[in-house]
């Protein structure tokens, strides 16, 4: 573990890295201003010159991919006011259960508690205010290549492969699923915009090996014993997508930030790192949003960051 001081480290004195090894990635598109995953979050996220959009994709009970965190609704949808007879024994309402129709019939909101029906962010966007909807990942694509082609940009996607296990007990195959439809899309290569990413490990190999995919793709990693396996994680990914806090553990007793070797050490194996989630709305034990980039993206060497906030990382970027 390394223990970096401002006054060891000046930013200002490093050596600066070229903006395009660094690339930011739109969490959920531009989440901190607009309800996440919407096409107008998508839109405004891809004026903001994010390198790169994300997709969390759910299978519909008609096997049509859509853009959704999470594999119910209750968090970002009326769902309960207009389907309350679709509710599960557990109290929830399955994507799944639905079809593409059906969902698109949804009000899409702010994320929110589904108890309190309280804004999980309480100063972005108001809960269920102006008009959102869902859409398939088709939809989103088109958006984006017809962005593309309209300003001349070659803005990427960057889709997540959502909870396989629970769509293979549902009957579903989601990766056989959406690799068709991104191969329909002409994403096919580590040439091609497009990243994908999952945390199921076993999912990832079977999309490479199996499906003998040649996309880039990406490990997502939430727990301390992932960063152990990185060597078997380089015979079938390009990169890993960890959360910061696993590669800024705190501070040390005299205020000095603690880097983790895991971006180090993924460089060995020639797995690029891209992390996730930087909100400026929360930000931890750092005074600002541009300390917060600073560190992780030129004291620890990240390649790429997640952001709510694609606009604050861009020109933060910009700037160095």
């Amino acid at each position: 573990m390394l223990s970096l001081s401002c006054s060891e480290h000046k930013f200002e004195d490093k050596v600066k890295i070229q903006n395009n090894n660094k690339v930011v990635i739109a969490h959920r598109g531009a989440s901190g201003y607009l309800p996440e995953h919407t096409l107008p979050a998508k839109a405004m996220a891809f004026a903001m010159g994010a390198d790169y959009l994300e997709q969390d994709i759910v299978l519909s009970k008609d096997n049509v991919p859509m853009v959704i965190h999470d594999i119910d609704l209750e968090t970002v949808s009326d769902v309960k006011l207009k389907f309350l007879k679709k509710k599960r024994n557990d109290g929830r309402f399955y994507v799944i259960d639905f079809t593409f129709d059906e969902l698109k019939q949804l009000n899409v909101s702010e994320r929110m508690n589904p108890i309190t029906h309280k804004a999980v962010f309480p100063d972005r966007f108001p809960i269920f205010t102006s008009t959102f909807r869902l859409h398939s990942l088709q939809e989103e694509i088109e958006l984006i290549k017809g962005l593309n082609k309209s300003t001349g940009k070659n803005i990427g996607i960057y889709p997540e492969i959502k909870e396989p296990a629970f769509h293979q007990k549902e009957g579903k195959d989601i990766s056989k699923i959406v690799l068709k439809t991104l191969n329909d899309y002409g994403y096919k290569t580590k040439n091609d915009p497009c990243i994908l990413q999952c945390f199921d490990a076993g999912e990832l190999k079977r999309i490479r090996n199996e499906f003998k995919s040649e996309l880039f793709l990406v490990q997502l990693m939430e727990f301390k014993k992932d960063e152990e396996k990185l060597e078997e994680i380089s015979t079938y990914a390009d990169g890993i997508g960890p959360w910061y806090k696993q590669i800024i553990e705190g501070k040390d007793k005299k205020g000095n930030w603690l880097i983790s070797d895991l971006v180090e050490k993924a460089h060995k194996y020639n797995l690029k790192v891209h992390a996730y989630t930087f909100r400026a709305d929360q930000l931890g034990d750092f005074r600002t949003f541009e300390e917060l980039l600073k560190v992780v993206l030129y004291e620890a060497n990240v390649d790429g960051v997640f952001t709510d906030f694609p606009d604050k990382a861009v020109q933060f970027m910009n700037k160095n």
